[in-house]
């Protein structure tokens, strides 16, 4: 027997030359894919405006592959971690975060990381497979399901930082954020999505070329060649120097603030010759700094800076025209906080 074949994978072209050649009007495959990506129907019995025997010839050939959630966690701060299983049992895990002004979903692009920074936990699985654009779309309608149940709320925010190197995953990502944010999708807007990056520079050149319009975000956490690469093995074949560049040709095409993410390491970066470092970096372009609160994993010993030294880093870029929040951790109890993703086990 042929395997079906996963409709969400097709263009609306694709879908109208299958219906077409079932003796289907063409203007149905407009429905469909309404169905689909706007209305995120989860099999072809949803499709109620379809008749029940084009329903069931849709059902012979192809198929709708949704994940599920399998695991559900909340922390005492109201964050929920979820374990998302997909259609061949791997499972990737996705967060939703409230605070009083927003409600943020942070998913993933990747089953793994073939990236390994050293401060974060997905770093030290093993990369299985990218994740489809309707799996990453998945996990956004699953979590605002769970955002307007428990708080009702909708989600305001989608950020790119769970398991994965977005970047590496381009195609499927910027799919994904294609049926986000389309007014044929979820009708999203862009300035509501943010892309994190390890810093690939030939795709951040890319991302400009490609005129996209969400936000940015490059995990730094340290502008010193050295420092970074002990963090970060990337730096080895991206330099600071190199990601200056794509960063600088990124701003010139798109006008799009680019935001770094810096973790403040006790004894490693959070000296004020650090700062200095990192604002020499950070003037290259318009921008703005995230400090972000790292949180424990148990594969290294790091440890977070004090609050005093905290406080001068921030005073210093603050007094140098740096605009700079703050970040404090969500869901660190239930292992959802920023640099905790790893599944345990498939269970």
């Amino acid at each position: 027997m042929q395997e079906k074949i996963d409709i969400r994978t097709l263009d609306k072209e694709s879908i109208s030359n299958v219906l077409v050649a079932m003796g289907e009007k063409p203007f149905r495959a407009k429905q469909v894919y309404e169905w689909i990506w706007k209305k995120s129907a989860v099999s072809f019995s949803d499709m109620t405006n379809l008749s029940q025997s084009t329903r069931e010839k849709l059902d012979q050939t192809h198929c709708i592959r949704p994940i599920a959630i399998k695991t559900k966690q909340k922390s005492t701060d109201g964050t929920i971690k979820f374990g998302f299983v997909l259609h061949d049992n791997h499972i990737v895990e996705g967060v939703l975060i409230p605070t009083d002004t927003r409600m943020t979903a942070c998913i993933s692009s990747q089953v793994g990381c073939s990236l390994t920074c050293k401060f974060c936990a997905t770093g030290y699985m093993k990369r299985e497979r990218n994740l489809d654009a309707s799996e990453i779309y998945d996990q956004v309608v699953l979590i605002a399901k769970e955002a307007m149940e428990v708080y009702q709320k909708p989600l305001t925010n989608i950020v790119y930082m769970g398991m994965g190197e977005p970047l590496l995953n381009y195609n499927n990502v910027l799919q994904s954020v294609h049926f986000l944010t389309s007014t044929e999708g979820l009708d999203i807007a862009s300035r509501r999505i943010t892309v994190s990056t390890a810093g690939i520079a030939k795709m951040i050149v890319k991302l400009a070329d490609d005129n996209s319009k969400f936000n940015l975000a490059l995990s730094l956490h340290a502008a010193n060649d050295v420092k970074r690469q002990e963090m970060m093995p990337i730096n080895e074949s991206n330099s600071l120097k190199v990601l200056a560049e794509a960063l600088d040709y990124y701003y010139s095409k798109t006008k799009n603030m680019v935001t770094f993410e810096y973790i403040l390491f006790e004894g490693f970066n959070d000296e004020i010759s650090d700062a200095e470092d990192l604002l020499k970096f950070v003037r290259k372009i318009p921008s703005k700094v995230n400090i972000i609160q790292y949180n424990p994993i148990q594969f290294v010993d790091l440890v977070n800076t004090s609050e005093d030294k905290l406080g001068k880093f921030v005073s210093f870029l603050e007094r140098n025209n740096v605009t700079v929040n703050v970040r404090r951790s969500r869901g660190k109890d239930i292992d959802a906080a920023c640099g905790q993703l790893a599944v345990k086990n498939k269970e």
